[in-house]
């Protein structure tokens, strides 16, 4: 039965067409080659030895799925939507299983709380690929791991790295060229997520949770393509955990990198490629701090000052011509809580809202920033108030809710509903002690201790 609401919910019909092919009347048409470009040297990355249109049409449904999902605005009213697409494939037939479209349109529903419909045909023709060619992997691979510019993949493939060695291969998902590998001397997989999503300008909307599904199925992808069996997501406990555990005001909760999540993309995974993954959490139970102390332990640590976090775009966070990071949204916040926890520290340039001891979030920032607006303030007083709230779940009064979300997320772990309440109980606890600790060490007068809530703040 399909959910009653006081209101009307947004709808978008979309034809994804190719070639001679048109969108059908009052629906919006995605063009093949206009609005999505497949870059030769990515595909190249990704085809090995082997060329198969189901891995062609795999990213073709990626990119339908995050046009979709960028085009069609939310309202103000409530958080679900219905979007109905059409897609050209090569294999119509296998998209068609039943089977296969309950697993698909499962893990799309429950990743974004949408309501999706598919319909899949016939391509016009075969698609031009540029012949494939044998990369060397260095030995068996058994590891991808989904490696962006950000701080948690650059530690975790570092840890992880360690052990693995040859047998952990990175999937590049960032789109960042600091995140791409700077070796031309021999072909390397995986380059990067080989297509290019022309998106409408001004994209209507923000939030963005087919991101997560675009991320698990291209490193599905190349789990298939190179016989891997674990594909590792390098969140540690704050960023996988607690999107869904603090969710924003009428948010539905943001599972992008959550084991409900990943359980649902391992079956898609297998229905769709005949090939059994399992998606693992090294850092799940660890607080970023955690993972950073690790990975510094090492000694093997350079370059993680570049690395960014930060979710806002240049047009927001530039001063003096140089991009820094807003240093005051959730990201960022838990960048420097984290930093701070491993007993390391940064260049004062590298966020916008360099001084978090002054008395108000006007005096944290360098006078002459342009943007200190309505907005700016909202980010940050949100970004404060997740990682404070995320605290509070460590108290007595949110253990029903951390025992109910144990016991859905323990399923996707392996693990029993016991051994995931302490663990994740545990996690909490630690994240509230550094969040503390952080919030306290910038004084007395810090705008923080004016705004988190947290009791041993």
């Amino acid at each position: 039965m399909t959910a009653q609401y006081p209101y009307d919910v947004p709808t978008l019909a979309i034809d994804i067409v190719q070639g001679t092919q048109r969108a059908r009347r009052g629906r919006v048409s995605f063009e093949i080659d206009r609005d999505v470009t497949f870059s030769t040297e990515g595909l190249q990355s990704y085809a090995f030895a082997r060329w198969e249109p189901v891995v062609y049409d795999a990213m073709v449904v990626t990119a339908a799925v995050e046009f979709a999902d960028r085009t069609i605005k939310r309202s103000s009213r409530g958080w679900p939507r219905r979007i109905d697409l059409r897609i050209s494939v090569h294999e119509p037939a296998r998209w068609r299983d039943p089977y296969l479209s309950r697993t698909l349109l499962d893990a799309l529903g429950f990743l974004t709380g949408d309501y999706w419909s598919i319909e899949f045909v016939d391509r016009a023709s075969p698609a031009e690929v540029t012949s494939a060619y044998q990369l060397d992997l260095g030995g068996s691979t058994q590891a991808v791991l989904a490696f962006s510019d950000g701080l948690d993949s650059r530690a975790v493939a570092g840890i992880i790295g360690q052990d693995l060695r040859e047998k952990l291969v990175r999937v590049r998902v960032g789109s960042k060229a600091y995140d791409r590998p700077r070796s031309k001397t021999r072909p390397e997989p995986f380059t990067s997520v080989p297509y290019e999503l022309h998106l409408p300008r001004g994209s209507k909307e923000s939030s963005a949770r087919a991101r997560g599904f675009k991320f698990a199925l291209i490193s599905g992808i190349a789990a298939y393509l190179s016989d891997a069996r674990e594909i590792i997501i390098p969140e540690s406990g704050q960023g996988a955990l607690g999107p869904a555990l603090v969710p924003v005001a009428h948010a539905y909760r943001d599972y992008r990198n959550h084991p409900m999540f990943t359980q649902r993309m391992e079956r898609l995974i297998k229905a769709l490629f005949s090939h059994e993954v399992t998606f693992t959490f090294p850092r799940i139970w660890s607080t970023k701090g955690e993972t950073l102390s690790a990975y510094f332990a090492l000694g093997i640590a350079n370059e993680w000052e570049q690395t960014r976090s930060c979710w806002r775009n240049s047009q927001w966070v530039s001063l003096d011509g140089t991009r820094r990071q807003c240093g005051i949204c959730a990201a960022c916040m838990l960048r420097r809580l984290s930093v701070h926890a491993a007993g390391r520290s940064e260049a004062v340039n590298t966020y916008v809202a360099e001084n978090l001891a002054a008395p108000d979030l006007q005096g944290a920032a360098p006078p002459h920033f342009r943007h200190m607006n309505a907005a700016f303030h909202q980010y940050a007083l949100a970004g404060v108030l997740h990682l404070d709230h995320l605290a509070e779940m460590a108290g007595s009064e949110a253990k029903d809710i951390v025992g109910r979300q144990a016991l859905l997320m323990a399923p996707g772990l392996r693990l029993t509903h016991a051994e995931t309440t302490e663990r994740l109980s545990r996690m909490l606890a630690n994240h509230a002690s550094e969040w503390s600790r952080f919030v306290r060490s910038h004084g007395e007068q810090s705008f923080l201790r004016r705004w988190a809530q947290f009791s041993d703040v």
